[in-house]
């Protein structure tokens, strides 16, 4: 792995020693503003990523990033969090597959089965070839940022059906 020189300016050694000391960032800003402190190597006591990892208790692996990214996109790379970059294959229920998904939520249940539940829905669209495999977390997720209409105070799929009383109590 390739070793990458940090070498600060005096201007980015003080913006970086008044955010140290201010303390009010996020705890990853601060271990990276940090890291590039330590490694800076204009200074004489430039320290090896070993006693930067004693010092601050990041791995390896982090303190080589922040240096590579100081290096080759800059300071504020190194000490901010970038954007993720999208994940189009996460979402496993969208279009059709998730309409149909909601039609089965709202229907009614399998026989012997009083409600719907996550691990019934995941197996059905299993068994309709809607999807190969598919999780009860998934499910879970496509339902809950389903709104049944418009105006509707509720969140999920569908609103829960009235279950009429067996206590034989007051009727109002």
């Amino acid at each position: 792995m390739d070793k990458y020189r940090v070498t600060l300016t005096a201007e980015e050694r003080a913006e970086l020693e008044r955010l140290v000391s201010a303390g009010k960032a996020a705890a990853r800003k601060l271990t990276h503003a940090r890291i590039l402190l330590l490694a800076d190597a204009s200074d004489r006591d430039e320290r090896p990523d070993t006693a930067i990892v004693q010092a601050l208790g990041a791995s390896l692996r982090t303190i080589a990033r922040v240096r590579q990214q100081f290096v080759t996109e800059g300071i504020q790379a190194a000490i901010s969090r970038g954007p993720q970059p999208p994940r189009p294959d996460k979402v496993k229920i969208k279009g059709d597959v998730e309409q149909r998904l909601v039609q089965l939520a709202c229907s009614e249940p399998p026989r012997g089965r009083c409600h719907w539940t996550l691990q019934l829905l995941a197996d059905e669209l299993v068994v309709l070839g809607l999807s190969k495999s598919i999780s009860t977390e998934t499910v879970r997720q496509a339902l809950k940022k389903t709104t049944s209409g418009r105006g509707s105070w509720r969140r999920g799929a569908c609103h829960p059906r009235p279950t009429p009383s067996t206590s034989g109590a007051w009727r109002t």
